[in-house]
């Protein structure tokens, strides 16, 4: 049911408006010119107005131009006079929804209603998912303000409305994906797929057809054919995440891809042309890889068209006061907890930090300290050092960060020995290293539920390297 206003001055065409809207369910309302329909807008809900073109005073046409200067969003449906094409065209050029001639057939005016109806609702939805959208997007918003990340910033606008290829090279956890993401959006490709593929969390027999794809009988276990991330990528961009850990025989493969824009799935003859823009990560320097032989020189100039290095937190301390407030305040959020920010001496603790972890360790950190505090402002003594072993940066040491590896230790004047009320120490019994090594993998697997690649960033190394600790005999899976 919808509210309806009719504007005619001829008595005849309203009652059998009024009729036909009544029987359909809906509310509906006359007026006899424009002024009088402004005051009734100014004061209802009205979800669709229906206007006849010729009226005293001001016209139907002119009725339009008021509504889109006032801003008044209310569809509207124009009554010309039979035969009047003319009139009929001018309308919907002004903004009307639809027309009907005169005179008035009931079935004619219900069909138009309801058409006009639904492209409000339609409409409607469209801006929520818009909205939404919007909300989404600003969820990814990069947030800084210091100097290196402005200029990172330049360069992904400038590399965004290109086919260029761009290499993002950073630390773990300063947020290359999201400015992977920043290039897609700000490209004409916005409204095409954005595929992320992580090159080292996929078994090393499955990365060729998580790329490139399959036919059904390729392989034990294909039993129908799966399209690889290219296929799903066309048209849009393919995210290589992690691009380093790739083994030589497919950094070929890839490069060939990049070069003709055609593959062939796995087990399958016939090429497959596709338009992809792609997008590397690494936490790697690649120009060293490539110096010791385990990355292919000629795919690391085509990826690195446009290289861009993402600056470690460390160098742009002046961001973590905003990004910190961010958190909270997010977090809070979430969680359903009334906080209003982060107090200044709380924020001075955070800047004198050297974030080995970057922006994904602060993340973590403001997340634990609003969980755990009490007040509206998360105060200093949120992060306490006794509590998440949080350490001071050190001068001559950067990356010395929390929490802290090693336990708190009592001096016992013979041996070193572990405070068994430490927290901490259930997790490190010994000071051997291949005895700590394993219960803090087993630690991070049980924190990362299992999922690898998330214990391979809590223990800060990549995950080849833990699938190596785990796969070496004596290891733990």
């Amino acid at each position: 049911m919808a509210t309806i206003l009719f504007v005619d001055d001829e008595p005849s065409v309203d009652m059998i408006i009024e009729d036909t809207l009544q029987r359909a369910g809906h509310q509906t309302g006359g007026c006899r010119n424009v002024g009088e329909a402004l005051q009734i807008l100014a004061h209802g809900d009205i979800d669709l107005i229906i206007s006849d073109y010729r009226m005293p005073g001001i016209s139907g046409i002119e009725f339009l131009g008021i509504l889109a200067r006032d801003g008044i969003d209310v569809p509207l449906i124009m009554l010309t006079g039979y035969a009047s094409i003319e009139h009929a065209v001018s309308s919907i050029k002004a903004g009307a929804v639809d027309y009907i001639t005169k005179p008035v057939r009931p079935q004619q005016l219900q069909f138009a209603v309801d058409q006009a109806l639904e492209f409000v609702r339609l409409r409607r939805e469209n801006e929520a998912l818009k909205r939404e959208v919007n909300e989404f997007r600003s969820e990814r918003h990069i947030i800084g303000e210091s100097a290196a990340i402005r200029r990172v910033l330049q360069t992904v606008t400038m590399a965004a409305p290109t086919r260029a290829t761009v290499l993002l090279q950073g630390e773990s956890g300063t947020g290359k994906e999201l400015f992977a993401r920043a290039v897609h959006d700000q490209s004409n490709r916005r409204d095409h797929p954005f595929i992320q593929l992580n090159c080292a969390a996929l078994p090393e027999g499955l990365i060729e057809s998580a790329l490139f794809g399959h036919e059904k009988g390729a392989f034990t276990g294909a039993v129908k054919r799966v399209e690889g991330a290219f296929e799903r990528a066309h048209r849009g961009t393919l995210l290589l995440d992690e691009v380093s850990e790739m083994r030589l025989d497919l950094q070929a493969k890839l490069l060939r891809v990049l070069q003709e824009q055609e593959f062939e799935r796995v087990g399958g003859t016939v090429p497959i042309r596709v338009d992809v823009r792609i997008i590397a990560t690494t936490n790697r320097e690649l120009a060293s890889e490539v110096a010791a032989g385990t990355f292919r020189r000629d795919l690391y100039y085509r990826l690195g068209v446009i290289p861009i290095l993402i600056p470690p937190l460390r160098e742009r301390k002046e961001d973590i006061a905003i990004l910190a407030q961010r958190f909270a305040v997010r977090t809070a959020s979430e969680i359903g907890k009334n906080i209003n920010g982060i107090a200044p001496d709380a924020i001075q603790l955070l800047q004198s930090m050297d974030w080995a972890g970057n922006v994904r360790e602060l993340q973590h950190a403001v997340e634990r300290a609003v969980i755990f505090t009490t007040e509206g402002i998360v105060q200093a003594h949120a992060f306490d050092a006794s509590r998440y072993g949080l350490t001071p940066a050190s001068s001559s040491s950067i990356g010395t960060s929390w929490p802290a590896l090693l336990p708190p230790v009592v001096d016992t004047g013979a041996a070193v020995q572990f405070d068994p009320s430490s927290p901490v120490s259930l997790a490190l019994q010994s000071l051997n290293v291949d005895d700590a090594e394993k219960q803090l993998i087993a630690r991070a697997l049980e924190a990362a539920e299992g999922n690898r690649t998330k214990a391979a960033e809590l223990l800060g190394i990549s995950v080849r390297t833990l699938r190596n600790k785990l796969n070496t005999p004596g290891k733990d899976d």
